[in-house]
């Protein structure tokens, strides 16, 4: 499953989506400084988007739960629900990887028709996970559970968490765009 994204827009492309749904986006301090990633990997810092009165707040964390066997990356949205802890990542761009033997053919999957994707994570303390579900039509030939991509409509109840969480499914055809480059 995902073990890479990368996160390339910028504090003011953020602010642009955010405003255009009515949903205020703030920080602690000073403007963080997000420099473009091209690759975030377990345990990297990300930037993840949390509900914090009636709007969205940025903040930095840690990608990945603690566990006993390394980080929890991904956790299984089967049939549960999320009354708390929910964050959104803003993620430009998502790998998977098939093969059997290394190096193994790699795969960046980007959004088709918008700036960015708002995938459902979870947030622990000062570390998140991403949310998964299983694959729709763009990424089931490459793998067997994608990470959850929220609609845009659905990011404001996703990330209050006085309301129930939206309909978690795999995202429609289109969705997304593939290229191989390795």
């Amino acid at each position: 499953m995902c073990n890479e994204y990368a996160q390339e827009r910028s504090l003011d492309e953020l602010l642009k989506e955010f405003a255009r749904l009515d949903l205020p986006l703030g920080w602690d301090g000073g403007a963080p400084n997000m420099e473009p990633r091209a690759s975030i990997r377990p345990t990297d810092p990300s930037y993840v988007v949390t509900g914090r009165d009636g709007g969205a707040h940025l903040d930095e964390m840690r990608w990945g739960f603690p566990g006993q066997r390394g980080p929890v990356i991904n956790f299984r949205s089967d049939e549960r629900s999320f009354p708390k802890g929910r964050c959104l990542v803003p993620i430009d761009a998502f790998f998977e990887f098939t093969g059997a033997k290394a190096p193994k053919s790699k795969w960046r999957f980007t959004p088709a028709d918008q700036p960015f994707l708002g995938v459902a994570g979870l947030v622990r303390d000062d570390r998140f996970t991403l949310l998964t579900c299983p694959p729709g039509p763009d990424i089931a030939p490459y793998h067997d559970r994608q990470i959850v991509i929220l609609p845009r409509e659905h990011w404001a109840q996703w990330l209050d968490t006085s309301r129930p969480a939206p309909p978690i499914a795999p995202a429609p055809a289109g969705t997304l765009a593939v290229v191989q480059i390795r």
